[in-house]
């Protein structure tokens, strides 16, 4: 066979990574199947963990990375939908899937109200107001003690008997996750996601083209925020209690910093960025008390020596280099 011929029977580069892609997820959600019968109950709890914050990162990044919107308090969305499973289940006698329903629920509406106003602006002074208006909600949950418990948290939330173990806990949120991420990823390649990757490219001519640049973005919060919220609704289930510090700017922080760790660009970066980071916390913890402090230094990491995140920083090597 000539060398003209066998170039044309190679499989396209985009295609050979889609199925590359999909092979090492099947292989790694097998694993992860089997994971907490080859663990101590531990680690199988801080897997939990990562996959509740690997789904915050990623409703983040749907706002930021592809649309390109600095939202600096994305965690009040996290907040907002633990608080409302746990205010439910303690204070009122709503069976449990009612309280998992309206969790993504009233984040996603409290998202709407938030990007209302904040599509209004763009660059800096949008993420400006989404502090200044995530902090407003901070701080009527951190005031309102006949409601939250102010800065004492809801403690002891009741689940169902089946949601009692370390293990049902793990597989409940190893399914969410995934399902999640199935959904999160055929909107990022639908026609409403490729139209919100180019607002973010050149919004004035989106504008100049027809498209409703301020809906898409509404439209992309409101999502990021019910799937931060569905998000927190799994916090519950893992910590079986909620706390203030959840809507704190320093949680949206470390959001942030995992959608950067990862890769803006690249729609498993975010998962990566918080496995590395929940992992890193644990071990962190183990020998200071100024994690902050290093949280602070790995941001400097990534804005001088990796932009583009880790996953990025790959494929665009492999691209440079004609490699897959």
């Amino acid at each position: 066979m000539s060398a003209n011929n066998s170039s044309t029977l190679k499989m396209p580069q985009g295609k050979f990574r889609a199925y590359l892609g999909l092979g090492l997820s099947a292989t790694g959600i097998l694993i992860l199947l089997a994971m907490p019968t080859l663990i101590s109950q531990y680690y199988v709890y801080l897997l939990a963990t990562v996959f509740t914050t690997a789904l915050l990162a990623t409703s983040l990044n749907l706002v930021l990375g592809y649309g390109g919107l600095l939202h600096l308090h994305h965690g009040v969305f996290y907040g907002v939908g633990a608080y409302t499973v746990a205010i439910i289940m303690t204070k009122t006698s709503w069976p449990f899937a009612v309280a998992v329903v309206l969790g993504p629920l009233v984040a996603a509406l409290i998202a709407l109200v938030i990007g209302w106003f904040c599509v209004r602006l763009r660059g800096l002074y949008f993420g400006m107001l989404t502090l200044a208006l995530g902090q407003l909600v901070w701080a009527i949950i951190y005031r309102w003690n006949a409601l939250t418990n102010g800065d004492n948290g809801i403690h002891a939330i009741p689940v169902p008997e089946f949601l009692t173990s370390v293990n049902s806990v793990y597989y409940t949120t190893l399914i969410i996750l995934c399902l999640s991420l199935v959904i999160l990823y055929l909107i990022s390649k639908s026609p409403f996601g490729l139209t919100l990757l180019a607002t973010r490219d050149n919004p004035m001519r989106s504008e100049s083209l027809g498209i409703h640049v301020r809906r898409h973005r509404l439209t992309a919060f409101v999502i990021a925020g019910f799937f931060a919220g569905l998000a927190g609704v799994l916090f519950v289930l893992v910590e079986r209690s909620v706390a203030p510090s959840l809507l704190s700017w320093n949680k949206s922080a470390e959001i942030l910093i995992m959608c950067l760790m990862g890769g803006l660009t690249v729609f498993m970066g975010p998962t990566l960025g918080a496995v590395i980071l929940v992992f890193l916390s644990m071990f962190v913890g183990l020998y200071t008390e100024y994690w902050l402090l290093v949280l602070g230094v790995l941001l400097l990491i990534l804005v001088l020596f990796l932009p583009q995140g880790i996953l990025g920083y790959f494929i665009k090597s492999n691209d440079k280099k004609g490699g897959v």
